[in-house]
């Protein structure tokens, strides 16, 4: 089954598993993709800086929740804390804090199809990545006519053979619409700050509505930033803050970027770390060497109360039947690179897949210390090459709305930073990558 050519421009190149998949069509409306945050609860203190609120939204992506919530308490987004990004179109459930906020002023937001509850006081906010994963309860519509639940089951059968699917960083990480996230952040790497901003306020891509893909392609042509601020809808609102800064002085790329929430400006340099990585394992199964045993050279992730760990080991003639026994057991995962300033290569045959794509790529570990916006630097870390699954239960039935058509259902658990969607994929292996 060949990979679609948008998957290949994110770096992943190739399945795990053999067969043609189930197909289907991922979000036909937002309730069919539920995903509810395993969260690591802060302690409830009634003294407390930091009111806690369990949110359970439905189509928010996460950035335009946090704004609107913003917006609803006269406040910065900067005292208000999350665990993790989740997606738009999707119904979702997680924590968010807000510093020196009465809860009662919580509990009385209104937002439409956002519900607000278990609001307590903590001494403690929720911070990015403080989270044990997610669980998923995902409904996949319209299957492919001759799709059966035996075709669910071989894929299953390979992803336990292995202990897991590849650790993809799925399409969402990159923008579904117009995945450009780590383009802009490979030109940040680089330093050309206005082919980063073009890059993000400009580039018409097919995909988005007809008025917006006309709109960027006429800036993209005439660079007249005056007239794209006055025709650039509302909800252009990131764009159109930059392009204020733009309007005042055409030159300062610098301070249009910095218009851009922190996270959202960190998520563009993590991003090509993504895609690079994608590369990196699309590689490595593309060769035949294992996900889920670990070969001399391989730098190995150790796990520590149920908790994927960076302290890194490397494999070596003296170590690996002691690795690979841990392996077995979910203990422990190979790794692949993060790029940054500080990285470090595996060694053997894993080191050479490593250097050769980022030979490709023309890069310098110095590059990822940007002086311009230092909080976008990166250091580098490694991430697990795959992703175990837990309590993975699946049904294959007809559409009530449509007997001509097939529907299934998936609920599982995944740990943090891990993409639901590049589990589906093994499983539906879809002609278009907006299914996911």
């Amino acid at each position: 089954m060949n990979v679609l050519n948008i998957e290949k421009q994110i770096g992943i190149e190739t399945f795990l598993s053999d067969g043609i998949g189930i197909g289907g069509k991922l979000r036909k409306k937002p309730e069919d993709f539920i995903v509810s945050e395993i969260s690591i609860k802060p302690p409830e203190k009634i003294d407390g800086k930091f009111s806690i609120a369990k949110i359970t939204s439905t189509n928010w992506e996460t950035n335009k929740l946090i704004k609107e919530l913003s917006d609803k308490l006269h406040i910065s987004r900067q005292r208000i804390g999350f665990a993790g990004t989740k997606d738009k179109r999707a119904k979702t459930t997680q924590l968010f804090s807000f510093y020196k906020i009465n809860k009662q002023e919580i509990k009385e937001i209104s937002i439409k199809d956002v519900e607000i509850e278990d609001v307590f006081q903590s001494d403690r906010p929720v911070k990015i990545g403080i989270l044990s994963g997610n669980n998923f309860k995902i409904t996949i519509n319209d299957l492919k006519n001759n799709a059966q639940k035996k075709d669910i089951k071989k894929t299953n059968l390979t992803i336990q053979k292995n202990n897991g699917f590849p650790n993809f960083y799925g399409i969402q990480r990159f923008g579904i619409i117009r995945p450009i996230t780590h383009i802009v952040g490979k030109y940040l790497v680089r330093a050309d700050f206005q082919k980063a901003v073009m890059t993000y306020i400009a580039n018409p891509i097919k995909g988005e509505d007809d008025q917006t893909y006309n709109l960027r392609k006429d800036l993209q042509e005439k660079c007249d930033f005056s007239a794209a601020l006055k025709k650039y809808p509302d909800q252009l609102n990131f764009e159109k803050a930059m392009l204020n800064i733009l309007v005042k002085d055409p030159d300062d790329f610098i301070g249009a970027l910095k218009q851009l929430p922190k996270n959202l400006l960190t998520m563009f340099v993590y991003a090509y770390q993504s895609f690079l990585f994608n590369k990196i394992l699309s590689m490595r199964i593309k060769k035949g060497l294992p996900l889920n045993n670990a070969i001399i050279g391989d730098i190995v992730l150790p796990v520590r109360n149920d908790i994927i760990d960076d302290k890194a080991i490397m494999v070596k003639e003296n170590n690996i039947d002691k690795v690979n026994v841990q392996m077995s057991k979910n203990k422990a995962f190979v790794s692949g690179l993060l790029y940054g300033s500080d990285s470090v290569f595996s060694d053997g045959e894993m080191g050479e897949i490593e250097r050769k794509i980022i030979k490709k790529e023309n890069i310098d570990p110095r590059d990822f210390i940007i002086p311009e916006i230092p909080f976008i630097s990166s250091s580098g870390s490694r991430r697990a090459l795959l992703c175990s699954v837990e309590d993975l239960k699946y049904d294959l039935f007809e559409n009530p709305d449509d007997k001509t058509k097939k529907s299934a259902v998936l609920e599982f658990s995944l740990r943090k930073g891990s993409y639901a969607t590049s589990l589906l994929r093994e499983f539906m292996k879809a002609d278009d990558i907006r299914n996911y």
